[in-house]
């Protein structure tokens, strides 16, 4: 039975820093839920009987059978689906050497849960394991970023750590690329397949101390050439784009 102080327990966590006291989140649904379990230890499934019924073997600290109406109580869906589920954190270091020998994302102050959580699904389509955030980007354990990363939040890892020093630790002979209106073409350049892609702020992009530290400069061209378009794209957008594009080279060596 969900007792009330169980339902206010599962709404605090829809406040960051309630998530990042209790270093815990929260997955709604069959399909993200059954993504997760198994990557992430499980504090609490709150399901119905047949969604339970159908995993007899969940390994969780605590199981709550409800009614689909209940499930109404807790969820932050508008529809709420069969389970929700609270995880806990894993702990990530900070694995600063990862772009030196694969190719890694950085997030200038992205400011979007949803953007957060797509280019986290991005990454794990196109085997990108590490994201690095800066301290300012949008909490990637924010329920919105959370089911936008549709399960690949289990397969990439998030670093929060000052995005400039973090470049500046990097040798000098790492790539660290960045999307500019003023950049190289992109489908003419020869790009890495390790190094750093840093993507910026919706509205203002990269921030002048991290624009600094790019050493490669890009630019997605629109089509065809000259004709007027929109000022720019959303950012997971051409997150997924210039990963296309440095896959698709990389698939050609």
């Amino acid at each position: 039975m969900l007792s009330k102080n169980k339902i206010k327990y599962i709404h605090s966590l829809e406040q960051k820093k309630n998530r990042k006291e209790e270093q815990a989140f929260i997955a709604e649904g069959p399909k993200l839920v059954g993504d997760l379990l198994g990557h992430f230890t499980c504090r609490l499934i709150v399901g119905t009987d047949e969604w339970l019924n159908q995993h007899p073997y969940i390994q969780a600290s605590e199981i709550i059978v409800v009614k689909r109406d209940e499930l109404s109580r807790i969820s932050l869906q508008k529809t709420p689906q069969e389970v929700l589920a609270i995880f806990e954190q894993p702990p990530h270091k900070v694995e600063a050497d990862a772009a030196r020998h694969s190719l890694c994302l950085a997030l200038d102050d992205v400011q979007d849960p949803g953007n957060v959580g797509t280019i986290a699904r991005v990454a794990d389509w196109f085997g990108i394991e590490h994201i690095y955030c800066s301290l300012h980007t949008a909490d990637i354990y924010n329920p919105k970023a959370i089911q936008a990363t549709m399960g690949g939040i289990a397969h990439v890892k998030l670093h929060y750590t000052p995005l400039p020093d973090l470049i500046a630790s990097l040798d000098k002979d790492i790539p660290v690329y960045g999307t500019f209106l003023d950049g190289e073409n992109m489908y003419k350049e020869s790009l890495s397949t390790h190094g750093l892609i840093v993507m910026g702020n919706e509205g203002n992009g990269i921030s002048p101390e991290v624009r600094n530290l790019i050493n490669r400069r890009l630019y997605i061209p629109n089509y065809p050439v000259g004709r007027e378009t929109a000022e720019s794209l959303n950012v997971a957008i051409a997150t997924a784009i210039v990963c296309a594009e440095f896959r698709r080279q990389a698939s050609s060596l």
